[in-house]
């Protein structure tokens, strides 16, 4: 009897503390004590819009490089226009180069860049590329691009490559099919720009690539010059410009070169046009043209907290001597001045664009088979897929 009592009073308490146990989580994770932090399960990202461009520097391909070089800016200043939901998603670009006898890898491709949100760079090594070999291996490449880069996994996230090349999409060891699969199971619409006429582009594969890949075909001419349309805002939009370089401050072991090599891009894609330095100009007023890694400015405005962790030799000679109070106040003097510079530059752009669609309505609309048009047109159409606005 006096062991059936103790069992009773043992499982008593063993439900009351269950009970209490209970009771304390459930107020745990129902309430927080008044000043806790408050931890969000899921961090929220942004949004991103990557593109790959894999472009064929054979031999004959010169054409098709002079093109990048020419429509590079137009293509970011298309990228820049796209919205999701309100809000504009990062941008980054990666650069490949395929069929080139410099025994890259030993398949004649190279990854020029990875994913970048640095453009300088991707304009530098642009105007780097030069032509040698025949070996062009699409389905390697585009293998390549798809594993190794660092593709987003968002669903909302508008991923694309664009291969450009003239030869059969069939050669090297790796099937193009085999290549176009990976690359669906990561969202990636790949997208091929074949270097000639439609019925040899048709033939050589490069049409039932694009179709496996849920992307488009093109059919360019790879040596017509591209057409740049002057308007009456570029010397203005030109002189923002330099006003606007002014505003950079460089820092760190890169600081001083990296922004040599911006007025160094600014001097390319002047040797293209008088438009296609308007073009790059019209980028650098975009939140897509930022430089943390180099521009106090921007690092500053990304990191409140930078000054304070950036020592003074890595300033520039002539702001070393500045105290902290005096350093930050020139600095926001300089975020200052840049912010209304590249208001203006965007309200000349705005201009600017009116006056060039008038030209084209004029003129039939004949904006030419290149590579730009291409890579711009078929932008513009995933991202209606894909739930972009555009502005």
């Amino acid at each position: 009897m006096k062991r059936i009592v103790l069992l009773c009073i043992l499982f008593t308490t063993l439900t009351a503390a269950i009970g209490c146990m209970l009771e304390a989580r459930n107020m745990k994770t129902s309430t927080e004590p008044a000043g806790a932090p408050v931890v969000s399960a899921v961090t929220a990202k942004k949004t991103k819009i990557q593109v790959a461009i894999l472009l064929d520097t054979s031999g004959s391909m010169q054409g098709l490089i002079e093109q990048a070089k020419s429509r590079l800016w137009n293509i970011v200043n298309t990228l820049t226009t796209l919205k999701y939901k309100g809000e504009t998603p990062d941008i980054e670009i990666a650069l490949y180069e395929y069929g080139n006898y410099k025994q890259y890898d030993g398949d004649y491709i190279r990854r020029i860049t990875p994913l970048t949100v640095d453009l300088d760079l991707i304009s530098k090594e642009l105007f780097a590329l030069t032509t040698s070999g025949s070996e062009e291996y699409c389905g390697t490449v585009i293998q390549r691009a798809v594993k190794e880069l660092e593709w987003g996994n968002d669903k909302a996230d508008m991923k694309l490559v664009y291969i450009a090349g003239n030869e059969e999409f069939t050669q090297g060891s790796i099937s193009y099919k085999t290549a176009i699969a990976k690359a669906l199971e990561k969202d990636i619409f790949v997208n091929t720009i074949h270097c000639g006429s439609e019925d040899i582009g048709i033939r050589d594969f490069w049409q039932d690539a694009a179709l496996r890949g849920n992307g488009k075909f093109f059919n360019i001419d790879a040596n017509a010059t591209v057409r740049a349309i002057k308007t009456p805002f570029d010397p203005q939009i030109i002189l923002c410009n330099d006003k606007l370089n002014d505003t950079y401050i460089g820092y760190g072991a890169v600081g001083k070169e990296r922004k040599v090599n911006q007025t160094v891009q600014d001097r390319n894609a002047g040797s293209i046009s008088s438009a296609n330095y308007t073009e790059r100009a019209v980028s650098k007023s975009k939140a897509i043209y930022k430089n943390t890694s180099w521009d106090l400015v921007d690092k500053v405005k990304e990191d409140k907290d930078a000054l304070s962790r950036i020592k003074k030799e890595e300033l520039p000679e002539e702001l070393r001597s500045k105290s902290p109070e005096e350093l930050k106040t020139f600095i926001t003097q300089k975020e200052q001045e840049r912010s209304l510079i590249q208001k203006e530059i965007s309200e000349l752009a705005i201009k600017r664009q009116i006056y060039i669609d008038e030209q084209l309505k004029k003129e039939g609309e004949n904006k030419g088979d290149d590579l730009g048009n291409a890579i711009t047109e078929s932008i513009l159409a995933v991202a209606k897929v894909k739930g972009y606005t555009a502005e």
